[in-house]
């Protein structure tokens, strides 16, 4: 009886997870590695909370969030066991900070500076910049009762930094202020405000015109109000030109004198940032309920129908749904997966090694394989990356080897007493002797 044929499962992409070959993966810890050290040089600290959290933690802000989330259940679970998923993915880090918070209050130094770089699910459908698993790199600052203006400021200067050093091109960053919406809208005599700054902020997907149609149709405003709001979301400075813009549509609201005295401080804070990067744009709105005051949107100047890169804002209060204190916040996250997706599909990327060995240590048919071990463990030990050629072989594969992977030396320790080390520059071809205790790549 002849045996029976394995049956072989043919892996396929599962569409929105991404998954990288080792040279781009190189590249993207590299950029893990300077967002953290920019993080850390304002003094954000690190958390990290698991993937997952309570269902009931995940949808306590409300919202369409239930939609989008992944809930776990075992593949075959005890038939005893509750129906409903207890635990679900986390959608974003902004809940799981909340619950953080919340959960670790009394150990926590206010203002509290976090910044967390993780992976987030949302069940939505794949397209270009949205993704079924995501990385983000958030960073938010959050205090007791009061949270000073400044840390709204500092957040443009961070992710303006953090771009200079990924070298993603050239970005703008738009800001706005959301008391300057409530206040304008209001002014305007509006009870629906959280509906029209949903239709407004839809301003980048639709233009003006589409935004004017859907004022009039959905919310039945009068021309002159819709008039009133295209002209305030059409008023974009690089300064704070822009109050005197508002200012003349003529609309007087308190709220609408401290979202400007607000967006004002942060845009003069930002001056030394070169001109053509940070723009006050009144256009913004980012449609949560959960923003009130500064809100951020960057995108990618090269690609202006790219969704945005980087976005946040300030919230009054954290930690409302899961404990009875005013904890308010500013911060905003980096979509890094959708920029590093966009520009690797551009050709964007400094694609360089397959691997992160500065060095391999040859192993020849007439060498000495402790010798070799004891080489590669001494330069190891001095800081530099090193592998051992694998098996004694002939040169021309091991070189094939050090060259298929981009490794750029190759190490010949010596095959008698007498000999002397000698290390190869695969990129030049010389060959050398080395001081195995001071030679560096």
């Amino acid at each position: 009886m002849s045996e029976e044929k394995q049956k072989i499962f043919k892996p396929r992409p599962v569409s929105g997870y991404p998954e990288w070959l080792p040279e781009e993966r190189l590249v993207e810890l590299r950029w893990i590695d300077e967002i953290r050290s920019v993080f850390e040089s304002y003094g954000f600290c690190s958390i990290e909370t698991p993937s997952v959290e309570e269902v009931d933690v995940l949808v306590a802000k409300g919202g369409d969030a239930d939609k989008e989330i992944y809930a776990l259940k075992r593949l075959h679970e005890d038939p005893d066991a509750r129906s409903d998923a207890r635990v679900a993915l986390h959608y974003d880090l902004t809940v799981p900070l909340a619950r953080y918070v919340a959960q670790h209050y009394g150990d926590l130094v206010f203002p509290f500076k976090r910044y967390q770089i993780q992976k987030a699910w949302r069940g939505e459908r794949p397209q270009e910049g949205r993704f079924r698993e995501f990385l983000q790199c958030d960073i938010d600052v959050i205090d007791n009762d009061n949270l000073s203006i400044e840390f709204d400021a500092e957040m443009p200067a961070i992710a303006y930094e953090i771009f200079q050093r990924l070298n993603v091109g050239n970005v703008t960053i738009n800001i706005n202020n959301r008391k300057i919406l409530q206040g304008f809208y209001s002014g305007l005599g509006l009870s629906n405000v959280i509906e029209v700054i949903r239709i407004v902020d839809k301003m980048d997907k639709i233009g003006p015109d589409g935004v004017g149609k859907l004022l009039l149709d959905e919310l039945r405003l009068d021309g002159e109000m819709v008039a009133k709001c295209l002209s305030l979301a059409k008023i974009r400075t690089n300064d704070s030109s822009f109050v005197s813009a508002v200012r003349a549509l003529g609309i007087e609201n308190e709220t609408l004198d401290e979202g400007l005295t607000e967006l004002e401080f942060v845009m003069n804070a930002l001056s030394h940032i070169p001109p053509g990067v940070v723009f006050a744009d009144l256009s913004i709105a980012r449609g949560f309920d959960y923003y009130t005051g500064t809100v951020y949107e960057t995108k990618l100047a090269d690609y202006p129908d790219f969704p945005s890169i980087c976005s946040g804002g300030r919230y009054d209060n954290l930690v409302s749904s899961y404990m009875n204190k005013r904890l308010p916040g500013v911060g905003f996250s980096i979509g890094l997966t959708r920029i590093f997706v966009k520009l690797l599909k551009e050709g964007k990327l400094d694609i360089g090694a397959k691997s992160p060995t500065a060095v391999m240590v040859a192993q020849l048919p007439e060498s000495d394989r402790a010798l070799a071990a004891t080489t590669a463990q001494q330069l190891r030990a001095r800081g530099i990356n090193v592998e051992m050629y694998h098996e004694q072989g002939k040169l021309k594969n091991q070189l094939r080897y050090a060259e298929r992977k981009g490794i750029a030396f190759v190490w010949f320790p010596p095959v008698d007493d007498n000999g002397m080390h000698e290390v190869k520059n695969m990129a030049t071809g010389e060959q050398v002797t080395a001081d195995i205790a001071t030679w560096r790549p």
